[in-house]
């Protein structure tokens, strides 16, 4: 059981990084993956009585990764965390199934009394860069919660959550699937490698809506242009027929501008 788990845990992460390339790669240099293994079986030891080795072996993996996992902690299925330096779980927390969070997210307590004191994450949960989920709250269904916000109060389902402390920016109606546009944002985004780090298409943020705009604009230049290849060939002109090349495929030269001048000024 506890192999299948570590099994989707690293399948998850070719959903949720387009820089993920090969299970090799995601094995060996995502902390996030470390940090959420050596958690699995710590959590067996605490769950079966060897406690204090559980928290020797948390200290341990804390070390490599950055990651502070507490090893009574509940993980769901499919459970990813990206970048991950500086993110810390608590003992009482409890993370569903196919989960996110980023880096520099507390999922913490506000109490030194006994008993439950730390968040509770519903399914699909999205928590953003530098996010605090505090106290013994339950973050809803599909929430998501918006980078540097201070959660500090119960989340509804499909709720997202901005600012300090956070309040609700808006509730999406259902789960529903994505429209066509908000799909063809989606893919455009993936092949250019943007992510707002929990600013999803569900956050009314200004930045957020013109990166939007600028993909909708993309994408009608690129319909526009096949129409005017099309009106050309249909002219009897010769027009290229090769694919344009996605984004990510294409030879970018990293060379920056400083460098360049001061390169030809030697020459």
């Amino acid at each position: 059981m506890m192999f299948q788990r570590i099994r989707e845990d690293v399948g998850c992460v070719f959903d949720r990084d387009p820089a993920a390339r090969n299970h090799f790669e995601v094995l060996t240099s995502y902390p996030g993956v470390h940090a959420l293994i050596l958690h699995r079986m710590n959590h067996w030891l605490w769950r079966h009585g060897l406690r204090w080795l559980a928290r020797f072996l948390s200290v341990f993996a804390r070390l490599l990764t950055g990651i502070e996992i507490h090893p009574g902690a509940q993980i769901g299925r499919r459970f990813f965390i990206d970048h991950g330096l500086g993110v810390v779980i608590g003992e009482t927390a409890e993370v569903g199934d196919d989960c996110t969070l980023y880096q520099g997210v507390t999922l913490g307590g506000t109490s030194w009394e006994g008993g439950k004191r730390h968040p509770t994450l519903g399914d699909d949960v999205v928590v953003g860069a530098g996010a605090k989920v505090l106290g013994p709250l339950t973050v809803g269904t599909g929430a998501r919660i918006g980078s540097n916000a201070v959660v500090v109060k119960d989340v509804p389902d499909y709720a997202t959550m901005v600012g300090i402390p956070a309040r609700v920016a808006r509730i999406a109606s259902e789960a529903a699937p994505m429209s066509e546009a908000d799909q063809r944002r989606a893919e455009t985004a993936r092949r250019i490698g943007f992510d707002a780090y929990g600013a999803t298409r569900d956050m009314p943020d200004p930045v957020a809506n013109a990166i939007n705009a600028i993909l909708d604009h993309v994408h009608h230049t690129d319909a526009r242009l096949q129409e005017m290849c099309s009106a050309l060939r249909a002219l009897g002109a010769q027009v290229n027929d090769s694919e344009i090349p996605d984004i990510e495929h294409c030879g970018i030269d990293e060379t920056s501008t400083e460098d360049k001048t001061a390169s030809a000024d030697k020459r």
